[in-house]
């Protein structure tokens, strides 16, 4: 996917959506790698966030660099089209939310998008047995999730180790991705486990210094 040892992918979810394509220009030329979107459809999780025409939004306010969609939504597969002819590059989604795992992958990648897969804090990862080597990303949740702002789970780091066991031995080339408290205490931590991308939102965006911001949390990961 990507010879990047380590990318950083600002949550837009933690923007303020009033000043939205500013916002991600701004993170972007402060050095983050990947714009997430976290979406959420009040019914796999308990929130609404945003749906394909804000990605087509940023797409033709000249966002070019690589989109990172993750879906908390069920059902999974018309919607997953729509924000790859909306200029998604990736789309992961969380295996219970699928009826059929291996079919909705191959969609997504059909399309001539990179496909992800995620896993909540209490999710079991044998749904990885049969498709790993089908997937490029990983996704593993270190909160629950449907809201921002939450503290890291410490738990996750077991599950990010045996992911990053599971890719290896796939020889692969599968990103490993965490989502949820990461900041300059956890993303160090994350790292060590075993992940190479991080998602980060209230603690990119709720600062003053994007660029020192992003830098800090770079520092951590050398």
């Amino acid at each position: 996917m990507t010879e990047q040892k380590y990318i950083i992918a600002p949550s837009i979810l933690a923007s303020d959506f009033a000043r939205l394509g500013d916002e991600v220009r701004n993170v972007l030329d402060a050095g983050a790698d990947w714009v997430h979107f976290d979406v959420m459809d009040n019914h796999y999780v308990p929130n609404l966030t945003i749906g394909p025409m804000v990605c087509k939004a940023l797409r033709d306010f000249s966002i070019k660099e690589f989109i990172d969609v993750h879906l908390m939504i069920d059902p999974v597969d018309d919607l997953a089209q729509r924000f790859i002819e909306s200029g998604a590059d990736l789309v992961s989604f969380h295996p219970e939310a699928s009826k059929h795992i291996h079919r909705s992958i191959h969609a997504i990648k059909e399309k001539g998008c990179k496909a992800g897969l995620v896993f909540n804090p209490a999710t079991p990862l044998h749904a990885l047995e049969n498709v790993i080597e089908d997937l490029d990303l990983i996704l593993i949740m270190s909160v629950n999730p449907g809201f921002g702002g939450q503290s890291f789970i410490q738990s996750s780091l077991d599950k990010i180790s045996q992911v990053r066991k599971m890719i290896d031995e796939s020889g692969k080339d599968i990103r490993l991705e965490v989502d949820g408290g990461i900041n300059n205490e956890t993303i160090g931590l994350a790292a060590e486990a075993g992940a190479d991308t991080f998602v980060a939102g209230s603690a990119i965006f709720n600062t003053d210094d994007y660029k020192q911001t992003i830098s800090m949390l770079r520092s951590k990961l050398i």
